[in-house]
């Protein structure tokens, strides 16, 4: 316990020596909310990896990868490919130079000035400050799952601890702060997880015979009665894909993998990363440098989080996610049970810089929502942005902890933290994405296809996630009060429906409404301009 304090006051120390070294350089809202514009390539690269990767990744899709396999592999591709590659090359380069001639400092604000339309920026804003705390939620319980399930206290004093240091924290410093402690963080993220990944593979006996291990155990006494609920829906072994067309394969496919592969491209605390370097040379030299943090980082936590099964089912007769009492425990479980305690000791600063780096990018994004986007550009009060900002970091911090400890009471076999993080992933691409891609390449896509594509976006999202996909619906509970069962369609011959998430439905609607807009639009605007020329 001694080293654990001491470590932990060490890194509590040079975070804040960072937060305060981003605090003596924050001079005006530019420095504060897009750190000067002058980050090295480096330190934004770690910054965005570290913020995209979370305790969700590590705890909650780990635990994921524990109960459902190495299918989510998958993920680990289009993280580096769509969200470091597409991102960087095809997003990022025009993010920068639109929003550095806009003047914009959010994603809300860049869309709003392209399109000329204050309700863009404020519906936005709101928006993602009312729904972001789902995701934020996500991640305040996989830290503090970890944190009770290590030391043995309980949930809501952990939760209660950790609320009020990040509190602290992420309200000091502005975005300059939290991307000198994001690198940092991101350091140690890289090293610990390495050797979690060295540690579990050489306790097995090398790459080869673990996954060999690992495959074996599905004839493995016992095990078959232990799968058969997982096997009912899909299951066919932690190193195989779930069967096609199954409630399983569509939970992998679409809700943790599309969900979060393609959700990571309007994901505006990651987009404002992009306007925070001086130039595209510095996007460039980063593609490298997030693509080889993002390997590590989410492929060691679905390969340990698979491989989990093999140590729990030799010491206990039992898979991971039975030996370990939950989803979300496995992996605190594993680390706790399995590795050595100075390592343990050491994963609580790789778990807090994990959470810290990508909480501290939520709230500050949350913030900047309610008081630039909200409050000053949509409602109009001037001058406030640094102290609405806070205000809104604030509120956002407390809600979210309010979401993490009412998550906790729920089923503890369900992915909860999963599940949150590629919620809110979808409903964010559904809603922004197209509008977003059309700011960026398409002079010609207009206001109405804009509005048209968020709004339907939005809507088409957070009524599949409220009443149709019947994993979200179920726990939100909202449908179940409503109308008495888990989805509207449960019972019906549209049931399979429930198995589908939001964003197969919702970002296809979405860029259905916005592509119409625009046709009608522009055949508006062509009979007018044929009219004038007749006229003439």
């Amino acid at each position: 316990m001694t080293t654990t304090i001491l470590i932990t006051l060490i890194y509590a120390l040079i975070l804040g020596l960072l937060a305060y070294r981003g605090y003596k350089k924050t001079q005006n809202e530019s420095d504060y909310l897009l750190a000067g514009r002058e980050m090295h390539p480096i330190v934004m690269a770690l910054s965005y990896g570290a913020t995209f990767i979370s305790t969700s990744a590590i705890v909650g899709f780990g635990g994921a990868a524990g109960q459902f396999g190495m299918s989510l592999i998958w993920l680990t591709f289009l993280n580096i490919f769509v969200g470091v590659f597409i991102a960087f090359v095809a997003f990022g380069k025009r993010t920068r130079k639109i929003g550095h001639e806009l003047g914009a400092h959010t994603l809300p604000e860049l869309l709003s000035l392209r399109y000329n339309s204050k309700f863009i920026q404020g519906f936005a804003g709101l928006l993602i400050f009312l729904t972001m705390p789902i995701y934020a939620s996500a991640i305040l319980k996989g830290s503090v799952d970890f944190i009770s399930k290590y030391y043995g206290i309980g949930f809501g004093v952990a939760l209660i601890i950790f609320t009020v240091l990040i509190a602290i924290y992420v309200t000091f410093g502005g975005l300059k702060g939290i991307m000198f402690a994001d690198a940092f963080q991101g350091g140690i993220m890289f090293l610990g997880m390495m050797f979690l990944l060295v540690f579990t593979y050489s306790m097995l006996g090398g790459v080869s015979e673990a996954h060999i291990q690992l495959t074996d155990l599905m004839n493995s006494p016992g095990v078959a009665e232990q799968t058969e609920k997982l096997a009912s829906i899909g299951f066919q072994g932690w190193t195989s894909m779930p069967k096609f067309d199954t409630p399983l394969w569509w939970i992998v496919i679409s809700t943790l993998v599309m969900g979060v592969g393609i959700g990571v491209l309007a994901q505006p605390q990651l987009a404002v990363k992009y306007m925070t370097v001086k130039s595209d040379k510095e996007l460039n030299r980063a593609v490298l440098s997030g693509g080889v943090f993002l390997f590590m980082m989410t492929g060691t936590a679905f390969i340990v989080g698979s491989l989990t099964n093999v140590f729990f089912y030799k010491d206990t007769g039992t898979i991971a996610v039975i030996a370990a009492g939950g989803n979300d425990l496995i992996i605190p479980a594993y680390i706790k049970t399995y590795l050595p305690r100075l390592f343990g000791d050491v994963f609580i600063i790789i778990l807090l810089a994990a959470s810290l780096s990508t909480l501290s990018a939520l709230f500050h994004t949350m913030g900047t929502a309610f008081g630039r986007d909200f409050i000053e550009k949509s409602i109009g009060v001037k001058g406030k942005t640094i102290k609405s900002a806070k205000i809104g970091m604030i509120i956002s911090i407390a809600l979210s902890a309010v979401l993490a400890f009412l998550s906790s009471q729920l089923d503890v076999s369900m992915a909860i933290i999963a599940q949150g993080t590629s919620l809110f992933f979808g409903l964010c691409a559904a809603t922004f994405l197209p509008s977003y891609i059309g700011a960026l390449y398409f002079k010609s896509f207009p206001k109405i296809g804009a509005l048209s594509s968020i709004l339907t976006g939005a809507f088409t999202s957070l009524f599949w996630i409220f009443f149709v996909n019947q994993k979200q619906a179920s726990s939100l509970q909202l449908c179940n009060l409503l109308f008495g069962k888990p989805s509207i369609v449960s019972g019906t011959n549209l049931a399979k429906l429930a198995m589908i998430d939001s964003i197969l439905i919702a970002l296809p609607a979405s860029i259905l409404a916005g592509v119409t807009a625009w046709a009608v639009y522009s055949m508006k605007q062509s009979n007018a301009h044929k009219g004038l020329e007749k006229a003439a």
